[in-house]
């Protein structure tokens, strides 16, 4: 059986090329906050984006969240402040930016909010425990092959609690298997069919959510300034 550290190494392998993600960062990097570069920048816009997204499609205090590939918190502060204590669970391949993201917390005032985070590899959410009513993954999948996606939605499936929802933002193709780069407004981000920044159709990501037991739904637009759009997956 793989362990941890594998697990890590597979997930580092996708991850490699994404813009120095895998990049471990040292203490003196995270005191400057190079962290919020790493994640992709608009540390301020994007981070409060996705919580209000959330609050919006019914986000409640008490309701228990997953959010996978956190990063360093760039939305994971904002909704560690708004949950219950201990309801936020974030997760994250690169152990460095989970370090940044507790540096974000004690920055913000809140350390003793008892978020839990975890550097694990191969989307292993199962590593809390915990069954979750709502998980997000913001400019996740858009890194990642398809054999990945398809693990990621399938572990997290496992840790839904029913009626769960798992909101994943995409760059949108017209179709599937659509082999030319396509240039997303806002943001002009290129994205391509077979090499990182990827776009799927939604029915592509359906059929993979399917497989995992997960009904998509497509939402869309949601705001995202670089053009990524947004589905849900439902556990029914």
């Amino acid at each position: 059986m793989a362990g941890a550290d594998e697990r890590v190494d597979a997930t580092a392998a996708a991850l490699r090329g994404v813009n120095g993600y895998w990049r471990a960062l040292d203490a003196d990097d995270i005191r400057r906050g190079e962290h919020r570069t790493m994640v992709g920048s608009m540390w301020d816009d994007i981070g409060r984006l996705q919580f209000e997204f959330l609050r919006a499609q019914g986000l409640e205090p008490h309701h228990r969240l997953l959010d996978v590939g956190c990063g360093a918190l760039r939305g994971g502060v904002h909704f560690v402040r708004y949950l219950e204590p201990g309801r936020y669970c974030g997760l994250d391949a690169n152990a460095s930016l989970i370090e940044a993201g507790r540096h974000e917390l004690v920055g913000a005032g809140l350390a003793d909010r008892g978020a839990r985070l975890a550097a694990e590899g191969d989307f292993n959410v199962e590593v809390f425990g915990e069954r979750f009513e709502m998980a997000i993954a913001v400019s996740l999948v858009t890194h990642l092959y398809a054999n990945h996606i398809q693990t990621c939605l399938s572990r997290v499936a496992q840790s839904l609690a029913p009626g769960g929802r798992f909101y994943v933002t995409f760059f949108e193709a017209p179709r599937a298997a659509h082999l030319a780069p396509i240039t997303h407004a806002p943001g002009e981000i290129t994205t391509h069919y077979a090499n990182d920044p990827f776009h799927q159709s939604f029915d592509e990501l359906a059929t993979l959510g399917a497989r995992a037991g997960l009904r998509a739904t497509h939402i869309g637009d949601f705001g995202h300034p670089r053009g990524q759009r947004m589905a849900v997956f439902h556990a029914d």
